[in-house]
């Protein structure tokens, strides 16, 4: 099926223009066979179901220009328009904070490529930040199998730096240092709220700060 942004650019999935960052691509972490995507919706799960955090997956609205029946009982869809640029995937409400959130994985074993971002993404993650909300990225490594939560301001440093002439990825070794490392567990599977009541921490910390 195609689909088109609203520019009408043909959308591109990243495994058909580039190696270095894809959104689909499944983990071996304990013979799952689950995407980033779908261990983020099922710990999700598990957090609204204890009560702990509203998350959800963002819907991406479609235009759908063509259609196929090839049976009276099953229609399919051939060809359809992103009605508006994305911006992030996840977003909800955690401990009182609006929390906006990025799923990205790559290939690459030794920096993150920030090509997998576009300039739209970067901006609405800022509109959120101005807002006081929570914002940032969780990367997965996948031939290291290893996820880490990078703030958005750290994820804004190296952004910005790449229109003057900057580096074009992010290191692993910078994300090791200044991220969060994120363990598998049992329930939920990925634990990303461990992180983020880290970036609360140094929220707080700013905000007695500046008072």
């Amino acid at each position: 099926m195609n689909f088109h942004y609203p520019s009408g650019k043909k959308y591109m999935h990243p495994d058909s223009s580039s190696n270095s960052g894809i959104k689909k691509a499944p983990t071996q972490f304990g013979k799952r066979g689950m995407s980033l995507e779908d261990e983020l919706n099922e710990s999700n799960q598990y957090y609204l179901s204890h009560g702990i955090a509203v998350v959800h997956k963002k819907p991406t609205p479609i235009q759908i220009v063509k259609v196929d029946y090839p049976k009276r009982s099953a229609a399919v869809i051939k060809e359809a328009y992103f009605r508006q640029a994305s911006t992030t995937d996840y977003n909800g409400v955690y401990k009182g904070y609006y929390i906006d959130f990025d799923a990205k994985e790559t290939k690459r074993k030794t920096a993150f490529p920030l090509d997998n971002f576009h300039d739209h993404q970067i901006r609405h993650m800022k509109a959120c930040i101005a807002s006081k909300g929570i914002c940032f990225t969780i990367i997965k490594f996948v031939e290291i199998d290893q996820i880490f939560l990078l703030s958005a301001t750290d994820l804004f440093y190296f952004w910005d730096r790449q229109k003057n002439g900057g580096r074009k990825s992010i290191p692993l070794s910078y994300i090791k240092e200044n991220g969060y490392l994120i363990n598998y567990q049992l329930n939920p599977l990925i634990p990303y709220l461990n992180a983020a009541d880290k970036l609360l921490i140094k929220k707080h910390e700013g905000e007695q700060h500046a008072n």
